[in-house]
């Protein structure tokens, strides 16, 4: 894992987590400013799941209040963390029904981009979306099946979770919509995914665990499910089969330039 500048806060010793008013401020402009631009964008799940938190827009909302709706709604609770963990934490506490959120924020040099996730990006991207049952059931299936498998198998599984739950679009009688954390959390990316730029291909587990991507790009490709409730269709499937077929098959020709290297 590489390096972070960012320290998670830490809860006192009621679990409340403080906050610089700053720190507020870079949250409320972080939700303004992109409760504005997936307007007609986000799949209506991902809509609802938003109303249903009801997240305050003028100061970060402590994880209690997130977990009592996702408690309610799927069985669903967030895990506080570090600013980055290792992928056996992770699908450790994915396996138990959690969800990972670094408990900082990104400073104000970095808003428009980071590449850590941070808590803006881990409640409001991702958190909305738990309160459905088919992408509770995909994303604890796939922490079960992560936490099993080895640490090649896991690089398979992380690209499927990659084009799912960070970059999935999903097809709608009104259009595509994006359902994806990792675009609805970013306002560069949610007007570049729906765009006639990329490339748009009906979702296939297979082909999605072997496309290589990069964190530090937009995508030059997205898969495209048919209705969110298929993630639970998916979750179903032997997927670790797949894992290996995939691994059999090899990758895909990346459809990016290599990353420069740092002289």
């Amino acid at each position: 894992m590489k390096g972070t500048q960012y320290q998670a806060r830490q809860p006192d010793a009621q679990g409340f987590i403080h906050y610089t008013d700053e720190e507020h401020r870079i949250w409320s402009e972080l939700v303004s400013r992109q409760l504005a631009c997936i307007q007609g964008k986000a799949c209506d799940e991902f809509v609802a799941g938003l109303e249903a938190l009801n997240l305050p827009q003028d100061r970060i909302p402590q994880l209690s209040e997130v977990d009592a709706v996702l408690e309610a709604a799927t069985g669903w609770r967030t895990a506080q963390v570090p600013a980055l963990i290792s992928f056996e934490r992770f699908f450790e506490l994915l396996a138990n029904k959690q969800f990972p959120v670094a408990t900082f924020i990104r400073s104000r040099e970095e808003f428009d981009y980071l590449q850590e996730p941070d808590i803006f990006h881990e409640i409001f991207g991702h958190c909305p979306l738990l309160t459905n049952p088919a992408f509770a059931h995909f994303t604890h299936t796939y922490g079960k099946l992560g936490l099993a498998a080895s640490p090649k198998e896991r690089v398979y599984l992380a690209r499927l979770y990659w084009f799912t739950v960070e970059f999935g679009l999903v097809n709608t009688p009104q259009g595509q919509r994006i359902y994806g954390g990792g675009i609805l959390s970013s306002p560069g990316e949610t007007l570049y995914a729906l765009s006639g730029e990329p490339e748009h291909q009906p979702m296939s587990v297979l082909d999605a665990m072997r496309t290589p991507y990069r964190i530090d790009i937009m995508q030059p490709i997205y898969y495209v499910l048919d209705q969110v409730d298929d993630l639970f269709a998916m979750a179903e499937m032997d997927l670790m089969a797949l894992v290996q077929e995939a691994m059999a098959l090899g990758l895909f020709e990346p459809k990016f330039p290599p990353k420069p290297q740092a002289s």
